[in-house]
């Protein structure tokens, strides 16, 4: 990755450290003094401790394996040994079982294999969420064409309300580096490049399949303006097809696994066994669920419909309202971006940016290449508003969708021209830290701007980490 000389990196680096380290050391604090919660959640058994590596990892990280991290850590240590596992991608088990089991498997005498990928887990997510901000400032300067824009919008993503998705076993930090280094890639050019590493946020998460969009938007661009020009379209489709194999390829997985009784491994362990017994859990064997005779027999949707009753409207219910507030901070900002940008760009947004609009400003958040990035989040928010959890949608656009930090960082601009002084272009000191310290002097709107993320970082790691309903 470039920009290795850039100050206004290393200093997006050293933020992005210290806030992992801030958030690992609150989960730490918040487990110590709040008991926690019993959730009716995936609890699969394991042996207790067993060394003192162990428990001094069970005392430091046991907050980072909550929730659907239970998740991507069972499938790591035992593979896809349930059916529900199967909406869990691979990407995550995979890299911090590579982990556990490579670099720290010389730590093997003193900690199990649950210790090591729960710190396998930590490491990996560090160095991913670092990396991630690094590609948003990148992605950000190539598309915005304003450094400061994007170095602020970096530091934002730093200190996300997702903080402790982005810390714990969970796949945003990983989909969040793989998504923001991929679409940098494709704004260079470099379709190949761009393609793969968008197919890799496809392995970590589903809705890596909603980034194809930004190359059909592109090929549509250059069949409209190129006439006859068939080699980049067909360079196009190859990146296409490349991000949506790796969904193809574990959907194929998973049939093969549930449809067929006599594939797989050999015998379960027996409390594997009796957990699928105690909780009506699907293993592999007779009988052959009814989704294998579906004409798109995709294990994918049937999980979500079945077990997590995702749908069209399925979530709207008086008992889910307090999700809905909990969703409404985010879905407001992708509101507010949306109508701000498309009221600023009426004809290019007519023509959905496939004709190129001469304007006086061509830079900044009002610049026409955020059009792709506007329409993303906009089609991310309303599907997530309506057939998903609504609670999931934080994490989901907050390690998705660029424009929202860059938004952020365009109203925090405009509300405190200050903040960067007189500082020439490429000095690096932290106008986000700045902020902070001149809290009593922001405008309203910048301090709840701030209030929301800062809150939902410190909030949102005292539940999750206690098994409380930050999920």
């Amino acid at each position: 990755m470039r920009g290795s000389r850039d100050p206004f990196v290393h200093e997006i680096i050293r933020f992005s450290l210290s806030c992992r380290g801030l958030t690992l050391i609150m989960q730490v604090l918040f487990n110590l003094l709040i008991p926690d919660h019993t959730a009716d959640a995936f609890s699969p058994p394991r042996p207790p401790p067993s060394s003192l590596g162990d428990h001094i990892a069970e005392l430091l990280l046991r907050g980072l394996g909550r929730w659907d991290a239970e998740h991507f850590l069972f499938i790591a240590e035992h593979g896809y040994v349930y059916e529900h596992n199967m909406a869990f991608f691979p990407l995550l088990p995979m890299v911090i079982t590579g982990l556990a089991q490579g670099p720290l498997l010389p730590l093997a005498g003193v900690l199990t294999l649950r210790s090591r990928l729960l710190l396998s887990s930590a490491l990996l997510n560090c160095a991913c969420s670092t990396l991630a901000a690094v590609s948003l400032y990148l992605l950000g300067c190539v598309t915005l064409q304003s450094r400061r824009t994007a170095f602020l919008a970096a530091l934002l993503f730093c200190m996300s309300p997702i903080s402790i998705f982005m810390t714990v076993a969970y796949s945003e930090s990983l989909f969040a580096l793989a998504t923001f280094s991929g679409l940098w890639h494709l704004q260079k050019n470099r379709l190949l490049a761009g393609s793969v590493l968008l197919s890799l946020a496809t392995a970590a998460r589903s809705n890596g399949l909603v980034n194809a969009g930004f190359l059909i938007h592109s090929g549509m661009k250059v069949f409209l303006q190129q006439s006859g020009c068939c080699r980049p379209l067909m360079k196009r489709l190859c990146g296409i097809l490349l991000m949506i194999l790796p969904f193809a390829v574990f959907q194929g997985y998973s049939y093969y696994r549930f449809c067929f009784p006599s594939y797989g491994e050999g015998h379960l362990p027996e409390e594997l066994i009796q957990l699928a017994k105690d909780k009506g859990y699907r293993v592999r064997g007779e009988p052959i669920p009814a989704w294998c005779s579906y004409h798109f027999p995709l294990v994918y949707s049937h999980i979500q419909s079945e077990y997590w009753g995702v749908g069209l409207f399925r979530y709207f219910q008086l008992r889910q309202l307090p999700n809905f507030f909990l969703a409404t901070p985010v879905i407001f900002l992708g509101i507010c971006a949306t109508f701000k940008y498309i009221s600023s760009n009426m004809e290019l947004c007519s023509t959905l940016g496939l004709w190129d609009v001469r304007k006086k400003d061509s830079y900044g958040f009002y610049g026409p290449r955020v059009f792709v990035y506007v329409a993303q989040l906009s089609f991310l928010a309303a599907f997530g508003a309506l057939c998903m959890h609504v609670q999931v949608v934080t994490r989901l656009l907050f390690s998705s969708c660029p424009v929202l930090f860059w938004f952020c960082s365009h109203i925090i601009e405009e509300n405190e021209p200050w903040i960067w002084g007189l500082q020439r272009n490429k000095e690096a000191s932290n106008p986000a830290m700045r902020l902070l310290r001149a809290w009593d002097s922001l405008r309203t709107r910048t301090r709840i701007l701030l209030g929301y993320f800062l809150g939902y970082w410190v909030i949102g790691t005292a539940l999750h980490v206690n098994f409380l309903p930050w999920t």
